[in-house]
């Protein structure tokens, strides 16, 4: 099984007729699972791209879209297989309505639980390997037909008669054919679909408790770590605890600490970070003539100096960063979960053009379990920011969040002030850690 973040993903196959419910079920199942970073992958992303023929049938309701031959089983067998390993993928977007794929595409850069989703889910073998847990929904005819009606009418731009005779003439044949039988390859089946709570509970709790089980054996030595530990410095560079260190933490970390106090100690302690990180860097000696006239052989440092914020605790540090390297550039990247499925997804990024000729001090407030960390370095590796030149620069870190990027990305280094061991399972905040940082630093916090 591959690792990436800080679980063993997990891969699930929703798969039944269409319009069973299984999109709903899915979706159920990622609002139940409450874990951070779930992606919601459709199988009606990869329908194949029509030739004119093809494309006239389709405007006409005479083409099968129910049958294997009308998706890339091999585009959707790499995307899934390269999203098991942690990497980047670019997935298709269909358009129903032109029935063709769009020119653009969803980025994603992996995830501990991945559900997929399909009619054929099922059905290759290549896939089917892939999966931790198969499920089949299992919905009567007559309701499938009366959502597929309401959908493609309302959703896809169909006529009462068109989705009635693609019904009649591909779907259910379709479904009888090739969809039925394989039932037999799922784990579990879900009757009545999303009005099966108590199954989609369960499905929930099993995975749940696979996560725990491997979260709990990835953990276990991990929380034994400090920051003295041999494993963490090969990567991981923890500021000197000096008493001026420990006041600052002391300022910030403490709740009652005014917003103004807590502003200028963070960006005190952001440029005491930066000003460590900056001795990673590769200066080569540089010759100057002093206001005597006497010759100096210094050092100069020999890259652009590039800041990338993950917005938006990480732009509490471009101040400190300002302050150390006045004319560094700066670029931004926003990574959000979607509210409804829970799905990590790029939602913004501004970086400089020339970002693969700097050295790259990416910044975040702390690092947890990693899993923010993991996505951004992969956006800055797709822009070919090279992995040595990259050193992420972070207030406070965990052993476990620290052990993920260095597996992960072992040329990467990191610049921490401070490691605190321990993460709260429920709110995955570190303890006793500084609390929401953004909140606090931009006066957002109730």
């Amino acid at each position: 099984m591959n690792k990436i973040g800080w679980v063993e993903i997990r891969m699930l196959s929703c798969r039944s007729g269409s319009a069973s419910g299984k999109t709903s079920v899915s979706v159920r199942i990622i609002e139940n699972l409450n874990v951070p970073w779930v992606v919601l992958l459709s199988m009606d992303s990869f329908y194949k791209v029509l030739n004119p023929k093809d494309k006239v049938d389709a405007l006409n309701n005479n083409f099968n879209f129910d049958h294997p031959d009308a998706f890339d089983f091999d585009i959707l067998f790499d995307t899934l297989k390269n999203m098991k390993e942690g990497k980047k993928v670019d997935v298709p977007i269909y358009d129903f309505v032109t029935h063709a794929r769009l020119p653009q595409t969803i980025s994603l850069y992996g995830a501990n639980v991945i559900i997929f989703e399909g009619i054929f889910a099922l059905y290759d073998q290549r896939i089917l390997d892939l999966m931790d847990l198969k499920v089949f929904v299992d919905t009567d005819s007559d309701i499938r037909l009366i959502r597929r009606l309401k959908r493609d009418i309302n959703e896809r731009g169909r006529d009462f008669n068109g989705v009635i005779q693609q019904y009649q003439k591909f779907v259910k044949p379709a479904f009888d054919q090739y969809i039925q039988p394989t039932v037999k390859n799922a784990d579990v089946i879900i009757p009545r679909g999303l009005d099966n709570l108590v199954a989609i509970d369960l499905i929930t709790k099993h995975i749940q408790r696979q996560l725990h089980e491997r979260q709990v054996n990835f953990r276990w030595d991990l929380l034994k770590l400090d920051c003295n530990d041999k494993e963490i410095q090969k990567n991981v560079t923890v500021l000197e605890q000096t008493t001026q260190l420990k006041g600052i933490h002391t300022i910030i970390r403490d709740r009652n600490t005014q917003r103004d106090d807590f502003i200028f100690y963070a960006e005190r302690l952001a440029a005491i970070i930066v000003e460590r990180a900056l001795s990673e860097l590769i200066f080569i000696e540089h010759e100057i003539i002093t206001p005597l006239h006497v010759p100096y052989v210094g050092k100069r440092n020999t890259m652009q100096i590039c800041g990338v914020s993950i917005l938006r605790a990480g732009g509490t540090m471009e101040t400190g960063l300002r302050r150390v390297v006045k004319d560094a550039l700066i670029g931004k990247i926003l990574i959000q979960s979607r509210p409804k499925t829970g799905e990590p997804s790029l939602h913004f990024i501004n970086l400089p053009n020339n970002i693969h000729e700097c050295s790259v001090l990416l910044m975040d407030a702390q690092i947890a379990t990693g899993a923010a960390a993991l996505m951004a370095i992969r956006v800055l590796l797709d822009h070919n920011v090279p992995e040595d030149r990259i050193i992420f620069l972070t207030f406070l870190a965990t052993p476990l969040g620290l052990h993920v990027i260095s597996n992960a990305f072992p040329k990467v280094k990191v610049c921490t002030s401070m490691i605190d061991s321990k993460i709260n399972d429920e709110t995955l905040f570190i303890e006793p850690g500084m609390g929401n940082f953004g909140d606090r630093y931009y006066g957002t916090d109730v």
